[in-house]
């Protein structure tokens, strides 16, 4: 059987970083005759009373470059810890988890879904109000077809249980927590979406989500996200960021009102993701069409690069934004402002 590239890089940075990462394997996978492991690493200050940011990727199996992006990006910061003090010291006040390769038996079969034939982004217990777009929305028709739920009664897929694991015990503990899962496959531009999927309603923490785009916007004025909820773009069924936000929220008891909150929520919980624009590499190399991983993944090999350094920015602004997360919260009347400033831009 061929090798899992992205699982090699993943086990060789944790060789490279034995001496900063903490690793544990979630869960084994398997296809046919072959196990793949599930990792979580985390390095960092492992104090609960500290923030906490989480990087996930690899949750569909043909989207390699979500994983890709990740593997860079620890990469430079188990290199670069080693000598740098100022990292050293921002490590001493945040915690950070990795997940980089969640369905690795997916990607190994070059498929959307896990080996189950089951889309995990469509499988959490996450019914959609009012309609969705037939199939894309998710579905329980048959494995055989793109975005199956899976079973009605089943649990949820191992490797969704090894994900919300991971998050409920290493961020939804924590005062404060953001999550980046990294995709790709939809649009001309990268998108930073948050939830819901599922609702066309707006999330209690929409004040937040708007300041940190404030935020990003004056550090990088030149930045190309499009920053937005993901049911403007289509509603689903079984999102599991939707999911564990919904969790979060039902276990920090927020009782926020979303045009009225005068103080911040006891509890944050900022889960985001990264929709990298494949189509866009599509366009500039109309071959890919043809090739199930060329219309998720840059092929060329400078696209590739340029994809690789292009997200290290947004990644150290949320690393940093965490840590620094008390000096940017509004409260208050400021707070109420942002909430409404935010539903008139994103759902009016």
């Amino acid at each position: 059987m061929p090798a899992l590239p992205e699982l090699q890089e993943l086990e060789r940075l944790i060789r490279l970083g034995k001496d900063h990462l903490e690793v544990n394997v979630m869960c084994e996978v398997g296809v046919r005759h072959k196990r793949f492991p599930v990792y979580q690493l985390a390095l960092g200050n492992p104090d609960p009373h500290l923030p906490a940011i989480g990087f996930f990727g690899g949750i569909h199996g043909l989207e390699r470059i979500g994983t890709q992006v990740l593997l860079s990006y620890l990469r430079g910061l188990l290199s670069q810890v080693v000598w740098d003090k100022s990292l050293q010291q921002l490590l001493q006040e945040v915690r950070l988890v990795f997940m980089p390769l969640i369905n690795p038996g997916g990607m190994w079969k070059a498929t959307r879904a896990n080996p189950s034939g089951v889309d995990l982004m469509r499988n959490a217990p996450v019914e959609a109000q009012g309609k969705v777009p037939f199939l894309l929305g998710g579905h329980r028709i048959s494995r055989h077809l793109p975005w199956y739920r899976g079973d009605e009664n089943a649990e949820m897929e191992i490797e969704n249980q090894a994900l919300c694991k991971v998050v409920q015990e290493q961020l939804l503990t924590r005062d404060f927590s953001m999550a980046i899962d990294c995709h790709s496959g939809f649009g001309l531009v990268d998108r930073i979406w948050f939830p819901h999927a599922h609702s066309p309603h707006p999330i209690p923490h929409l004040a937040d989500i708007l300041r940190l785009e404030e935020l990003f916007r004056e550090t990088h004025p030149h930045h190309r996200y499009v920053f937005e909820p993901q049911s403007r773009q289509y509603k689903t069924h079984g999102d599991v960021w939707d999911y564990l936000y919904l969790r979060h929220e039902e276990l920090a008891g927020a009782g926020t009102a979303l045009n009225g909150a005068a103080s911040a929520p006891s509890k944050t919980f900022l889960p985001l993701t990264l929709e990298m624009g494949s189509w866009l590499w599509v366009k500039k190399n109309p071959r890919q069409l043809f090739s199930r991983h060329g219309m998720f993944n840059p092929t060329a090999e400078h696209r590739l690069h340029r994809v690789l350094r292009r997200h290290a920015s947004w990644f150290d602004f949320l690393l940093r934004a965490s840590c620094a997360h008390h000096n940017w919260m509004s409260t208050g009347p400021q707070r109420c402002r942002m909430q409404e400033q935010a539903v008139a831009r994103w759902y009016r």
